[in-house]
């Protein structure tokens, strides 16, 4: 009797803890990068910005195979990968990846999975160099033969901008630096793409100096290579993009389907203004560059596009 006892107020025990974990809020998993500060800062934000409404969970391996209906927000590609192959009904919301990595998974899945994309559109990366010199007309590209898809969609918007653009072809890692000399040459800056086969931590100095001694500037690819030496870069801020991950969850309570996957509305710009200065480039504040930037793309109707 006592057993039975015991055992019934175990089951009222779990079953009050549900009750009230189901009155707190809804529930919402996060599969982490593996960067303890990265993480923590983000999981602070969304918390902040969700409410607590909203129960913000770490997800563990044993857990992933048996979530339903609840959202995972990945934090990076890797742990986006992580979350699909060991559940490929999961509903993700992903984190920190570009379209380029996202899109093919967001068009299989439509409404289960999609993102805040953390790349920069390179229209508004092509911008930000013309708000610095409104005298450019001619932008420069590197890309390799598994790149030069990236830049299509690039040179096509560009004449409406006053601009035109050429792709100097990569083809091997010896020939970097030949062929970035002769695009140099061509263009009034280097716009550079995410595009790891080119711009990564063994090659980004020799890229950087060799447009520094030939008076060129190069615009991205991302925030961090600007302190490198890059002389600007456009980048979306954590708030815009978790203000936006608060709604896509709240679109998802909803209506059970996430928004496809989307940029935030507003963009930053990091500039070197050591760099500036070493090649006598008068810099407009950074706040200056970004108004520039979205008065061009509202005029040109692509701010809702990107």
């Amino acid at each position: 009797m006592l057993r039975l006892c015991f055992g019934l107020l175990i089951w009222a025990f779990c079953l009050s803890a549900f009750a009230q974990e189901e009155a707190a809020g809804r529930t919402v998993f996060l599969a982490g990068s593996g960067n303890g500060a990265l993480d923590q800062h983000l999981t602070g934000l969304l918390q902040s910005q969700m409410g607590e409404g909203v129960n913000l969970r770490p997800i563990t391996d044993d857990q992933i195979p048996m979530i339903g209906e609840e959202p995972v927000i990945t934090i990076g590609p890797s742990a986006f990968s992580r979350i699909r192959q060991a559940n490929r009904n999961v509903p993700i919301l992903a984190m920190l990846v570009d379209r380029s990595f996202l899109d093919a998974f967001a068009d299989r899945s439509p409404g289960r999975v999609s993102g805040i994309l953390y790349d920069v559109p390179l229209i508004r990366q092509a911008l930000t160099g013309k708000a610095i010199l409104p005298h450019a007309t001619r932008i420069a590209l590197l890309a390799t033969a598994d790149s030069v898809e990236l830049y299509e969609p690039l040179i096509d918007k560009l004449p409406a901008y006053g601009m035109s653009a050429r792709i100097f072809l990569v083809e091997s890692s010896d020939k970097l630096i030949p062929t970035l000399v002769r695009a140099l040459g061509y263009g009034d800056f280097l716009l550079a793409a995410p595009d790891s086969a080119i711009y990564n931590p063994r090659t980004i100095k020799h890229i950087l100096l060799t447009a520094y001694r030939r008076n060129r500037i190069v615009i991205g690819p991302t925030q961090a290579y600007v302190k490198a030496g890059s002389l600007a870069s456009s980048y979306a801020p954590f708030p815009e993009m978790v203000q936006l991950a608060s709604q896509f969850l709240d679109t998802y309570f909803e209506t059970g389907e996430f928004p496809p996957p989307s940029y935030p509305e507003q963009f930053r710009v990091e500039i070197n203004r050591q760099v500036a200065r070493s090649l006598n480039i008068p810099l407009p504040s950074r706040e200056d560059i970004a108004a520039r930037v979205d008065r061009q793309l509202t005029v040109n109707g692509e701010a809702a596009d990107e």
